[in-house]
């Protein structure tokens, strides 16, 4: 089968976008993994079909799938890229809802920017203490769609995003499903530097946007920080996270940053 794609890139974290609204392409996840190969595929840290929303809860929805096949709840960057390829397939730049499996993503753009509404955050919990290979460390963690472990570093550029990261992610305080992990370090009020290690691409990739969600309120809950935090990701591009809290909580938020369209193509699969 000769399958259209669109390669597509936010912050740095890339994807492949396929329209299926005909409904014609079913994928088993060892194509999804030859997909998104960098030496034998496209290339990507995860993989997107759009659809049409069987419930019809939202305009559209989409099957997601990471560069290792299997299914997250949510991806922030890979939300804002469907967006953007909705916008460029349907010609149309109106607002728009699509339902994840996290629940109803709401989208709207600016310019080369896109901002999407997220599901209300989950699970916080803050400053556990976890034994590591280095140490015991305290560890906080939220579920901002996909769950989220953050640790503040007083160096980004030295952090064991790598190593510590890998340790984390499948460390038994985070069974059964893992977590990802975020090396977070305060550049001033209200703006942050964020390296995340990726659940189901098993690395370090360019850009997370639950990951910089999660850092970021985490670290407006213990700095008392305000609307909006800037966070500075791998690839140099800065993310705004938008919230408001009440009693305690997070609601109303909302990420925005770019979200580009690399190239076009075909592939045989």
């Amino acid at each position: 089968m000769l399958l259209e794609f669109t390669k597509m890139s936010g912050a740095g974290n890339d994807f492949v976008v396929i329209d299926n609204r005909a409904g014609k392409i079913k994928l088993t996840s060892e194509q999804v993994v030859l997909l998104c190969h960098r030496q034998r595929g496209i290339g990507a840290d995860g993989l997107m079909l759009l659809k049409p929303c069987e419930s019809k809860k939202a305009d559209w929805a989409w099957d997601f799938y990471n560069a290792d096949g299997g299914i997250p709840e949510m991806c922030g960057n890979g939300a804002r890229c469907f967006a953007r390829f909705v916008q460029k397939v349907t010609g149309s730049s109106r607002s728009f809802t699509f339902e994840t499996v996290a629940g109803i993503i709401a989208a709207s753009f600016q310019g080369e920017k896109v901002t999407i509404d997220l599901t209300k955050p989950l699970d916080l919990r803050l400053e556990e203490k976890v034994a590591l290979s280095t140490g015991t460390q305290p560890i906080h963690s939220f579920k901002v769609g996909n769950p989220h472990a953050v640790l503040f570093v007083e160096d980004a550029d030295k952090a064991m995003v790598q190593d510590l990261g890998q340790e984390i992610r499948r460390h038994a305080h985070f069974a059964p499903g893992g977590t990802n992990v975020n090396f977070v370090q305060i550049l001033s009020p209200g703006s942050i530097r964020v390296r995340t290690y990726e659940r189901g691409v098993e690395g370090e990739t360019l850009a997370c946007g639950t990951g910089v969600t999660a850092s970021a309120l985490i670290t407006a809950k213990l700095h008392q920080y305000n609307s909006p935090v800037k966070a500075q990701v791998q690839n140099g591009d800065i993310l705004e996270v938008n919230f408001k809290q009440t009693g305690g909580e997070f609601t109303d938020v909302k990420l925005t940053g770019p979200a580009k369209i690399v190239f076009e193509g075909k592939i045989e699969i």
